[in-house]
């Protein structure tokens, strides 16, 4: 697809004529004066710029933030779930909003049903969900759904999707515009892009958004102003981030697929993924996530990530620095090895969140690292 960049400008401090928004440390607000406000949990001028930015890049009406990306998914679906509906979800999501949905919901009344990984075993279970909670790349596996389509099935049983669109960002899509109902991000990862803060947003029409943010406020998910200022900072350079990340991340997948140390190499460009079409058609640019499978018995993970000189072991994805994980002991460790077969991946399998540094430098780090942990 066509890249489509989003400019968003930030607003002026209407008072002092400050060029960065300000930062509203307050818990409350003076009355009458403050009435919109009255009380920082409930609302608070910073945070709310970042909604409206965030709306602006994801092209929706509104947005409320949370304390997190997790916040963000377990209040929107408190929001629109109710007992005896069904919720279907991908076996292939963050295993946390897996738990969330087939222990914490379940426990609830709520009827949860799980697809395997691919577009095919999610629309052929769609017309029975009332929510459908998916990524539009998935974590970490990197499969990419077909919103449009999954979205139409949904909408003509009366279903809505969800989708968390964290590892695409706006740059790459705008899933409310292929028919999603909502959309989720944890800001932690490539919003932010510093690994310095913890927050999620959903985004949508107005009347759903006013929904989930008046749950907001009784849960107490609410952001806190510092989280906002830095995300909108970090916002600033998300399209020249990106951009940057999109070209390096393309040219390191090609690189490691084509070296004998791994045996399976997972990144949505690739003409070898299993949903290349549905993203060549999807997705402006293919994102900063990859992962690979070395081939088994030639390391150790905790010795291969030892190893790296360059890129650094850590449970996160989606800063100006690459980092890696291994998602059987890190992201994921709450599955067991039967359901990590069932997603995708193995005890071999790492996950390559690829920064700003140069590509050289890493695919080097990488295979050196590996050359090294197998002596």
């Amino acid at each position: 697809m066509k890249e489509i960049r989003q400019e968003v400008k930030e607003s002026i401090d209407p008072v002092t004529g400050s060029l960065t928004y300000p930062i509203y440390q307050t818990s409350a607000y003076r009355m009458p004066e403050g009435e919109r406000y009255r009380y920082s949990r409930e609302a608070n001028p910073t945070v709310e710029e970042l909604g409206r930015i965030i709306s602006l890049l994801e092209n929706t009406d509104s947005s409320t933030e949370f304390s997190s990306g997790m916040g963000a998914i377990t209040t929107t679906l408190l929001t629109l779930l109710r007992p005896g509906m069904r919720l279907l979800v991908t076996r292939d999501c963050f295993a946390r909003s897996f738990r969330f949905a087939t222990e914490f919901l379940r426990q609830y009344g709520i009827i949860v049903s799980v697809s395997d990984p691919g577009n095919e075993n999610v629309m052929s279970l769609a017309e029975d969900a009332d929510i459908i909670f998916l990524e539009s790349i998935s974590n970490p596996v990197l499969r990419v759904y077909d919103i449009p389509a999954i979205s139409r099935i949904a909408s003509e049983h009366g279903g809505k999707v969800l989708v968390d669109s964290t590892l695409a960002t706006p740059v790459n899509q705008r899933p409310h515009d292929q028919g999603a109902a909502a959309v989720v991000h944890s800001l932690s990862k490539f919003m932010s892009g510093h690994n310095d803060v913890i927050g999620g947003s959903v985004s949508g029409n107005k009347d759903l958004i006013s929904s989930v943010d008046s749950f907001r406020r009784t849960l107490g998910t609410s952001m806190e102003p510092n989280t906002a200022y830095l995300t909108i900072r970090g916002l600033k350079t998300l399209n020249v981030r990106m951009e940057r990340i999109n070209r390096s991340a393309m040219e390191l997948a090609r690189r490691l697929e084509e070296d004998p140390s791994f045996e399976t190499v997972r990144y949505p460009g690739l003409p070898s993924h299993p949903d290349s079409k549905v993203a060549g058609k999807l997705l402006r640019g293919f994102g900063g996530i990859i992962s690979f499978d070395v081939i088994m018995g030639k390391t150790m993970p905790g010795k291969f990530m030892g190893a790296l000189k360059i890129i650094e072991p850590a449970n996160t994805l989606g800063g100006v620095n690459t980092t890696i994980s291994h998602p059987a002991t890190m992201s994921h460790r709450s599955l067991s090895p039967d359901e990590r077969k069932s997603v995708g991946f193995s005890e071999y399998t790492f996950r390559l969140s690829v920064g700003l540094e140069d590509p050289d430098a890493i695919f080097n780090d990488i295979v050196n690292a590996l050359s090294a942990s197998g002596k």
